[in-house]
Formats: C-alpha cells, sequence, structure tokens
C-alpha cells in the first residue's frame, strides 16, 4: 500500500497530467463524422480509433518525463515493465463504441498501484467535464471549477436497487442467466454506461455495476474510485476484482452480500 503522503500527492498530480493530455486528443475528435475508426475483431465489433491511439501515446509521453521507472499497462499499446514497484493502468477510451456513437457515457481510466492493487483512480469524461477521483482518503467529482465530495449511498435491499451494465447480452449463457437472475429482482436496470456507471455507484445515484470480461485497465480506475467512496468492488465469488474477468461493484456492503448470493450460480 502506498502510504508516503509526498508521493501520494506526486502520484495524483501525475494523474490530473495524463487525464489533461488525454482530454486533449479525445475532445477534438469526439463527435466528428470523419473519425477513423478500425474494428479489432474477430467477432463482434470491437472498435478502435484514433483518438484512443493518440491519447494514451500523449499520456505515456507525460510519464516518460515525470514516472520513467514505473511500469505500464495501457490498452492500446501494452505493457512497460518497471523498477519502482508502482504500475500505471491506462485506457484512453473505456467505451470506445459509445465514443463512435457520439454518446457522453465513455471516459479516460487512469489508475496508479503497486501489489496490493490500485490505489488512486481517474474515471475522466472531459466532454461534460466532469472528473471523478479517488483513492488515498478522498473521493471527489471536479467540475467547473468546483469538488464535491463523493459518497454512495444506503441501500440494503436489492427491491430498491438500481443495477447497471454496458451490454445486456452479458458474458457466457451461465454468466447471462445470473445476471438476469439479479436484474429480476432490482428496482431498475439500465445499459450501456460503460465506466460512467461505477461514477454513478460512487456519486450515490445508482447501486450496483455487475460486469463479465473486463480487464484490468477497465476496472482498477473505477475500483479505485468506488472504493474510496465508501463501496465495495470483488469479482463475483468476493475475490479480489484487480484483474478483471467478472466484476461486481456495490455502493453499500450489505446489497453486496445479497447481490453475490444471486451470482454465485455462474
Amino acid at each position: 500500500m502506498i502510504r508516503d503522503p509526498a508521493l501520494r500527492r506526486e502520484l495524483i498530480g501525475v494523474a490530473h497530467a495524463l487525464a489533461d493530455a488525454a482530454a486533449r486528443e479525445t475532445l477534438p475528435r469526439f463527435r466528428r463524422r470523419d473519425l477513423a475508426v478500425e474494428d479489432k475483431g474477430p467477432g463482434a465489433f470491437d472498435p478502435v480509433t484514433e483518438a484512443d491511439r493518440a491519447a494514451e501515446a500523449a499520456m505515456l509521453a507525460v510519464l516518460a518525463e515525470r514516472r520513467p521507472r514505473d511500469a505500464v499497462l495501457g490498452e492500446e499499446h501494452g505493457a512497460r515493465p518497471g523498477e519502482t514497484g508502482l504500475t500505471w493502468v491506462l485506457d484512453p477510451i473505456d467505451g470506445t463504441r459509445a465514443f463512435v456513437c457520439g454518446a457522453p457515457v465513455w471516459g479516460t481510466l487512469i489508475a496508479v498501484g503497486d501489489a496490493d492493487g490500485p490505489g488512486f483512480g481517474i474515471v475522466d469524461q472531459p466532454y461534460t467535464g466532469e472528473r471523478f477521483a479517488g483513492g488515498f482518503g478522498t473521493a471527489a467529482l471536479a467540475r467547473d471549477g468546483r469538488s464535491t465530495t463523493l459518497s454512495v449511498r444506503a441501500c440494503p435491499a436489492l427491491a430498491g436497487a438500481t443495477l447497471l451494465t454496458t451490454h445486456p447480452g452479458i458474458g457466457t449463457e451461465a454468466e447471462r442467466g445470473a445476471f438476469d437472475r439479479l436484474a429480476g429482482r432490482v428496482r431498475l436496470v439500465r445499459h450501456g454506461l460503460d465506466c460512467y456507471g461505477y461514477a454513478l455507484v460512487a456519486s450515490g445515484f445508482a447501486d450496483l455495476v455487475v460486469e463479465a470480461g473486463l480487464q484490468p485497465y477497465d476496472v482498477q480506475a473505477p475500483m479505485a474510485l468506488v472504493e474510496a467512496a465508501g463501496g465495495v468492488v470483488t469479482s463475483w465469488d468476493g475475490g479480489p476484482a484487480a484483474d478483471g474477468g467478472r466484476v461486481l461493484a456495490a455502493g453499500d456492503r450489505t446489497l453486496h452480500a445479497a447481490a453475490l448470493e444471486v451470482l454465485a450460480g455462474a
């Protein structure tokens, strides 16, 4: 765990610099009809855009200058080993499908941590001007020059919960069955929010996010954010979630336990 206060301040500053650098590449390309889009394939449409690649390259340039000895794991440029025990985990555009569609629910994900997992994370949505940041004892939303403390809401019962996921056809047949059982127990289900869903849990506007098939760069920044706001993020069996896979995020710990029971069948 990263405990040194000076190091924490430095890492937070670098994380915000990374978000600024990525925004300079993503915003001018968002809702541009001539945006270059490729399909990673095979299988279902898996887009990558010039904005994804340019934003990650910009973040890597910042790290090369300010934290050159740290390890890096990025979605587009892969992994780079380090010497400090710290790793930056980057997703330049989480929600590229939303980005391509012009929907403002994508975000830039930035996490930094050590062997204990992500210590600090940013979910940045520059089009709406919202930067959600959490870790090292704080969780806040910065917007329009103001900072608002974030906190999850109490919701102990599934019957009162709002459940979010990116795609209704989640995972394998068994995973979809487990998700559908959970969806049948809650008050409201919404799809298509990508990383923004975790920000809504951290902000106290939603209660659960359930995903499957995630990579570390999909989950580490949202995980740091939700946990800093008082929530809990685990795998579907209650284990660590930092490596991705099946992920359950909840604002209320009693609700989390109830959701785990339903998902156990997967």
